[in-house]
């Protein structure tokens, strides 16, 4: 509760701080204070809620448990990660530095919502305090017209997919008169309401569209693309992963009783997601792109922890979530360096900048899955999750198959930069700062593919 209120009141301060700061710095630095506070009101709510405790609050609307806590947590350390890294981009996009930070703290107050509603309704606050500052940040570089593009296609897809979220509400409250999620009630004395299904069915495409998972995903390469590459690390991550923990604790929580009715249906989007992420990243030729796909494809990794309708599921979804946002953000820091965002942007910058290329390696390395990094791990997890829930193997089994489609072009930025000839131009310089925090960032890294424990404190 206190950090939620500390999140809320952050992104105030860094609202006015936009009117009482003239040195855009000064603005990074105070968001990465504010940021450093938030955290420790995280780690005090988290010391003094017993492992057994839930917190209700609001009339029930939200509660604090142990695992939200955790989440919100790694959630808040990763932002503080993403501030630190990407801190120098931002004043490069444009003058309002403070805004953009402001906004950022609305996506983490969104995020914290999704981690503990209890209520429909503060479920569909959640999503539009999450998606809402989002489709600003898309659209914040006015000298793109490609950022303008990626916030209006945003937006729309994004309104169409809340008229389809608050459709979804309104049929599961005329099913079970209620909003609480542990007072749905789907069974009559007839059978299955078929109305509380049909709304199931439609929060079930709207949170796909959320998560980016296919084929609901049409609008992500275009907007992840668009936007200001910063806003598009966050985006890609924290946002995906927000809206993600929602999902589980929606379908986990009140439709676990309906799970064979929506476990087959969603073990088909995953297969579809995972099919057209990977297959179309292949035939990219920008990286920036290429993310934007793979992030489509990491979905559908992501999606095993929803099915497997467990405490695993959800440890996994955490370990994904810490172990996918450090190592996508720190590629996003060592691309956004670049002048040049193609496989040929990449030639060669081993010779030049052995640091740079060294840590890049080990970011696609978890990205692609490979064992000693936290992309194996969290891989591992959620799909160990959904083996423990029977009858998904044959979909485990299709997921490694396109884990190892995936390593072909995660392989290839590599290969550009070891085995490849050029001289790679820079269009910011790479400080003593980045180089520190790329090579925390990349540790953690590491770390979390040899102890993934350590999360879940």
């Amino acid at each position: 509760m206190n950090s939620l209120i500390a999140t809320i009141i952050s992104g105030v301060l860094m609202m006015f701080a936009g009117f009482a700061l003239r040195d855009k710095k000064s603005a990074v630095t105070m968001a990465q204070v504010l940021l450093v506070v938030v955290l420790g009101f995280n780690i005090w709510d988290l010391l003094h809620v017993p492992q057994d405790v839930v917190l209700p609050l609001f009339n029930d609307m939200i509660r604090f448990e142990r695992s939200t806590l955790v989440f919100n947590t790694l959630l808040t350390g990763c932002t503080l990660i993403y501030a630190l890294l990407m801190g120098r981009e931002v004043l490069r996009v444009g003058s309002h530095v403070a805004d953009y930070f402001a906004l950022i703290f609305f996506i983490l107050t969104g995020a914290f919502l999704l981690s503990s509603f209890n209520n429909l309704l503060m479920l569909f606050l959640g999503i539009e305090i999450l998606s809402i500052p989002q489709y600003i940040l898309a659209g914040v570089d006015k000298r793109n017209l490609k950022s303008s593009e990626a916030s209006l296609k945003y937006f729309l897809m994004g309104a169409f997919s809340t008229g389809i979220l608050l459709m979804g509400i309104t049929l599961v409250y005329g099913a079970s008169g209620s909003f609480n999620v542990h007072q749905l009630r789907f069974f009559t004395d007839y059978g299955i309401n078929i109305m509380g299904l049909a709304g199931l069915l439609l929060l079930l495409v709207s949170m796909s569209f959320k998560v980016s998972a296919a084929p609901f995903h049409l609008w992500t390469p275009d907007v992840y693309d668009g936007a200001p590459t910063p806003f598009t690390a966050y985006m890609a991550t924290i946002g995906k992963v927000a809206a993600f923990y929602g999902f589980i604790r929606l379908f986990q929580g009140s439709f676990a009783q309906l799970s064979p009715r929506w476990v087959l249906v969603l073990s088909i989007i995953t297969a579809l997601t995972l099919l057209v992420g990977n297959l179309t990243a292949v035939f990219q030729q920008s990286v920036k792109r290429m993310l934007a796909y793979s992030s489509i494809a990491q979905a559908g990794f992501m999606l095993f922890a929803v099915m497997s309708i467990s405490d695993s599921g959800r440890q996994g979804i955490m370990l994904y979530a810490v172990a996918y946002t450090i190592a996508t953000v720190g590629l996003f820091t060592v691309l956004i360096k670049l002048k040049d965002y193609t496989y040929d942007g990449f030639n060669g910058l081993a010779r030049t900048h052995p640091f740079l290329a060294f840590v890049a390696a080990i970011f696609l390395f978890s990205l692609a899955g490979i064992p000693l990094t936290g992309g194996f791990m969290a891989k591992y997890w959620v799909l160990r999750a959904a083996v423990e829930q029977g009858n998904m193997l044959w979909l485990v089994v299709f997921a490694l198959l396109m884990a190892a489609v995936s390593s072909y072009y995660y392989f290839r930025v590599i290969i550009a930069m070891y085995f490849k000839e050029g001289v790679p131009e820079f269009k910011s310089e790479v400080t003593s700062g980045n180089k520190w925090m790329l090579g925390i960032t990349c540790a953690l890294v590491i770390l979390l593919g040899i102890v993934p424990q350590i999360i879940f404190f």
